[in-house]
C-alpha cells in the first residue's frame, strides 16, 4: 500500500497543477452565455475525492462462546482516482475507473470494538477500500450523467490489545462489488467536478488470535462522494478557451494547487544507558513519512474567499515521534499512520474589507487567490486551520516541506501551539494590514486535555493570541520583526502539584491527577532579514513560565534559534538552497523537577533527568530538479536529547522529495 500511496500521490500532484489565470479587475459573476457545442470528454484523467460514508457491520466474537452483534458506523473518507472515457458519436459515454479511498484519521476506519473474556479489547478497522469500475452514461454539452459498477476490495485490520497496550494484528483482504450513479460537469478545458453515490458490499472474513479469540465480520457501506478531476493531454487550442466567461464557474474565481512530500529519516545507534516511556530509542532506526495535499480556493463574490485542503498522510516519526523536544521532522504527526489516512486539513472562509488608498497585487498560490486588494485592509478568517498558517511566519524557517526539518525551526519553541494531533484547530482571527505594519489577533479552540483530538468547547477556555508585524528596510534590504503574545486557558496539570502527590501514587508523578482549568502564557520575537537577494538570516526567541503541562505543541519553556539560507544563484543553481541553523531549548525549574522524578510530557520522559539545555544544529542542501520539485539532503546533530546529558548525542540523516503545482 505504501507503493500505491506514492504512485497515487504522484497522480494527484499532477492533477493539482496550479490553475493560474489573469485575475486583474473585478470578477464578473453572471450566468454563462451559450456554451461551446460539446466538451471533449474522451481521454485519460486523474483526480481526488472526499466522501462521507455510512455502513453496517455484522460481527461474531468467539471467546470461546460466539456472540453476534450488528452496528452502524460512519466517517469521512478521501482518496484518489484515475480513469479513461470514450464518447461515441451518439454521445454515449463508456469508461473505466480505478480508485482507492482511505478513512479519516480521527475515526481510523473503526467499524467494531468490543471487550473479550480475557479482558482484552478487540477492534475491526478498514485500512482502505479500492474499486475497479466500468462507467456507462450520456455526455451532454458540458456535463454528463452515468451509472457505474464493478469489483471492490478492502483490507481488514483485526486487532486484540491488552491493558498494557500490546496488540496482536490480523490483516485480511475482503472481496466485494460496487454499484453507483453520478453526474459530472466541466468547469475548464482541463478540470471537471463530480458528485457520485456508491454502494459497496463486502464478503465475510474471519481470523483467530494467538489468545484463542476468534472474530468474523461482514459489512456494506453507502458513500456520497465529491470529486475533482484533471484531464490529461488537453490541446493548446482547447486551453485558449480557459479565459472564456462561458464556463459554469467564472475564470479567476477559483484555483487548485497541490503538493507531495516524502521524507526518509534515520540515525545510527547512540549512547543510551537507560530509556523511559517516551525516550528516543538508542538502537539505530529509520522511519518515513509521506503527505499529499490539494489546496482548493473559490471566490463566490468579491472580497470573500473559501479554502478547502483535503490531505492524505502516512508514516510516523522516529520512535513514534517521541524523545526530542525539538523533534527532527515537521511532517511527523504525533499519531502514527501505518496506512494512509485522510484528513480535511483546512476549511475556512476569509472576508476582506478594503479601507481605500493604494492597492497591491496578490499572486496566485496555495490558499491564495490572485487579484488586487487595498494595502490598507481588514481581513477576517474563520474555520479549521493551523494557527501557524497566519502567526509566527518567517521567510527562511517556516515550512518543513521545503526548508528546515526541525520543529523548533518551524515555529517558536516555547509557544504552546494549540492543535489536534495533526496540527489543526478551529477558530477565528482578524488582521489589520498597513504598508509598514500589520496586527493580527485570534481565538482558537484548545484540546480537552493535553495532546488529544477532542477540543474543549467551553468558552472562555481557548487560546488567545496576538502578533504585531513591523516591516522595514535595512541597507535597502527588506526585513520583518514579529512580536507575539499568547495565553492558553485549558484543562492542564501543574508540575508542582503533580510532585506534591504521594510518592506511592501509581505512575508517580501523574500529572493527569491534578488537572484543572489553568492559564499558561508566553512571548515570542521573530526576526527575518535579507542580507542580499541570495542570502537571508533569521532569529527567533520565545519564553513561557513553564508551570503547567503543555497542551498542544512540545515540552519546552525557553528557546532561541538562528540561522541563514543561501540561494544557489552564484554557482548557477538559482533553485537550490543551503540552510544552516542552531537551536537551544530549555525547561523551567518546575518542569526539570517533574521530569527528573520520572514525569511524562507530550514528547519526552526518560524516567530520570540529568538536565542540560537541548542543543540542535541542522544543515540542509535542497537541489532543485526543476521549477516545481526538489530533493533535499539534511543532517541534524542533537546534543542532550530531551534535556538529558546522560543520553546522546544523536546524528540524524534524512532525505526529502518534494513536488508542488
Amino acid at each position: 500500500m505504501k507503493g500505491l500511496l506514492v504512485a497515487g500521490v504522484s497522480l494527484i500532484a499532477l492533477a493539482s497543477r496550479a490553475h493560474a489565470d489573469d485575475l486583474s479587475g473585478t470578477i464578473p459573476v453572471k450566468a454563462p452565455a451559450a456554451l461551446a457545442p460539446y466538451y471533449d470528454w474522451t481521454g485519460f484523467y486523474v483526480g481526488g475525492h472526499a466522501a462521507y460514508s455510512l455502513g453496517r457491520a455484522n460481527s461474531t466474537l468467539s471467546d470461546p462462546d460466539p456472540t453476534a452483534s450488528s452496528n452502524s458506523f460512519g466517517s469521512l473518507y478521501g482518496g484518489l482516482q484515475a480513469g479513461y472515457n470514450y464518447v461515441l458519436p451518439s454521445r454515449l459515454l463508456l469508461g473505466i475507473e480505478a480508485d482507492v479511498t482511505f478513512p479519516q484519521f480521527f475515526e481510523n476506519g473503526l467499524i467494531f470494538t468490543g471487550e473479550t473474556a480475557q479482558s482484552t479489547t478487540l477492534t475491526d478497522k478498514i485500512d482502505y477500500i479500492a474499486t475497479l469500475r466500468g462507467r456507462f452514461g450520456h455526455a451532454f454539452d458540458h456535463w454528463l450523467v452515468y451509472a457505474t459498477g464493478g469489483l471492490a476490495w478492502s483490507q481488514a485490520r483485526f486487532g486484540e490489545a491488552d491493558a498494557a497496550g500490546d496488540e496482536d494484528l490480523i490483516l485480511l483482504t475482503r472481496a466485494g462489488w460496487t454499484l453507483g450513479l453520478g453526474a459530472e460537469v466541466a468547469i475548464a478545458p482541463d478540470w471537471t467536478v463530480r458528485i457520485e453515490y456508491l454502494y459497496d458490499r463486502f464478503g465475510s472474513v474471519a481470523g483467530v488470535f494467538p489468545s484463542g479469540t476468534g472474530y468474523q465480520s461482514v459489512f456494506d457501506i453507502n458513500t456520497l462522494r465529491f470529486g475533482l478531476n484533471y484531464k490529461l493531454g488537453v490541446s493548446d487550442a482547447d486551453m485558449t478557451a480557459r479565459s472564456s466567461d462561458l464556463w459554469p464557474l467564472p475564470p479567476g474565481s477559483w484555483n487548485v494547487h497541490g503538493q507531495f512530500t516524502f521524507i526518509e529519516q534515520g540515525y545510527p545507534a547512540f549512547h543510551s544507558p537507560y530509556q523511559g516511556a517516551k525516550s528516543l530509542t538508542g538502537a539505530a532506526q529509520a522511519q518515513d513519512t509521506a503527505s499529499t495535499t490539494a489546496f482548493i480556493g473559490f471566490r463566490p463574490w468579491d472580497s470573500t474567499k473559501i479554502y478547502v485542503d483535503p490531505e492524505i498522510t502516512q508514516g510516523e516519526g522516529l520512535s513514534a515521534t517521541l524523545g526530542v523536544a525539538g523533534f527532527p521532522n515537521t511532517e511527523a504527526q504525533k499519531a502514527s499512520f501505518p496506512m494512509p489516512r485522510f484528513n480535511l486539513a483546512r476549511v475556512y472562509v476569509q472576508q476582506t474589507f478594503g479601507l481605500g488608498g493604494d492597492q497591491e497585487t496578490i499572486a496566485d498560490g496555495p490558499n491564495q487567490l490572485a487579484g488586487t486588494e487595498d494595502v490598507s485592509r481588514i481581513t477576517i478568517t474563520a474555520g479549521k486551520l493551523a494557527v501557524t498558517d497566519f502567526f509566527d511566519n518567517n521567510a527562511y524557517a517556516n515550512d518543513g516541506r521545503t526548508q528546515f526539518f526541525n520543529w523548533q525551526l518551524f515555529c517558536c519553541g516555547s509557544y504552546d501551539w494549540t492543535m489536534d494531533q495533526i496540527s489543526y484547530t478551529w477558530g477565528a482571527m482578524a488582521e489589520l494590514n498597513q504598508e509598514a505594519w500589520a496586527f493580527r489577533a485570534g481565538y482558537f479552540l484548545v484540546p480537552a486535555v493535553s495532546n488529544t483530538d477532542d477540543f474543549d468547547m467551553r468558552f472562555p477556555d481557548g487560546e488567545y493570541i496576538g502578533e504585531l508585524e513591523l516591516r522595514y528596510a535595512l541597507v535597502s534590504q527588506p526585513g520583518k520583526l514579529r512580536l507575539m503574545a499568547w495565553a492558553n486557558r485549558a484543562n492542564m496539570g501543574s508540575y508542582a502539584d503533580a510532585l506534591a502527590e504521594p510518592i506511592t501514587t501509581p505512575n508517580y508523578p501523574d500529572i493527569t491527577l491534578v488537572r484543572e482549568v489553568r492559564t499558561n502564557y508566553g512571548f515570542a520575537a521573530n526576526l527575518e532579514q535579507a542580507i542580499s537577494g541570495e542570502l537571508g538570516v533569521f532569529l527567533r526567541a520565545s519564553w513561557s513560565p513553564g508551570l503547567d503541562e503543555i497542551i498542544g505543541w512540545t515540552d519546552c519553556d525557553e528557546s532561541v534559534s538562528a540561522g541563514a539560507v543561501l540561494k544557489g544563484t552564484s554557482w548557477g543553481r538559482p533553485n537550490d538552497r543551503i540552510g544552516v541553523a542552531g537551536v537551544l531549548d530549555g525547561l523551567s525549574p518546575e518542569a526539570r523537577a517533574y521530569f527528573a522524578a520520572g514525569g511524562l510530557g507530550i514528547l519526552i520522559g526518560d524516567g530520570a533527568l540529568n538536565y542540560r539545555l537541548e542543543k540542535i544544529v541542522e544543515t540542509y542542501y535542497s537541489y532543485g530538479l526543476n521549477a516545481w520539485s526538489s530533493v533535499t539532503f539534511d543532517y541534524q546533530f542533537v546534543a542532550d536529547p530531551a534535556y538529558n546529558a546522560d543520553r546522546g548525542p544523536v546524528h540524524i540523516f534524512a532525505g526529502r522529495f518534494h513536488a508542488e503545482f
